[in-house]
């Protein structure tokens, strides 16, 4: 019997080029070679998704605080649509409100990290990510 799982791809949807350069470079630090593809906000991660652009099996990495749709936004359309609505979905961001995390949670995420928490356990974060497509089946 072979493995076919194929190469899980992140989807990072991060408007801040230095949060976004940190993520990208912590995949490297640790070898992991998964595809990373940006974008700057909900509205274009969105797009991408329903034109097809991002293969699956796909994880997206999201941030809350963006300009045009935020991260709430857009865990409310992508939830909403029949194609879309099984996504992975981590939140990283830099809201610690409690009401960002139960809305998050109220739609379905994975899991909320707090970028100013993830610190110094950022790799850690990361380690988490690489664990989970490992060993989670994702629908191709």
């Amino acid at each position: 019997m072979s493995n076919s799982k194929k190469e899980v791809t992140l989807l990072l949807v991060e408007d801040d080029d230095i949060d976004a350069m940190t993520i990208e470079r912590s995949f490297q630090k640790k070898r992991i070679g998964n595809s990373i593809i940006r974008t700057y906000d909900g509205y274009e991660a969105l797009k991408m998704l329903q034109d097809g652009k991002i293969p699956a099996p796909f994880v997206i990495l999201l941030d809350l605080q963006m300009p045009r749709m935020n991260g709430l936004e857009f865990l409310q359309h992508i939830r909403a649509d029949h194609n879309l609505s099984s996504s992975v979905i981590f939140v990283l961001t830099t809201s610690k409100a409690e009401e960002d995390m139960v809305a998050s949670y109220r739609q379905q995420v994975a899991g909320y990290f707090v970028k100013d928490e993830a610190g110094e356990h950022f790799i850690n974060m990361v380690d988490i990510l690489d664990s989970y497509w490992k060993i989670v089946h994702l629908p191709k």
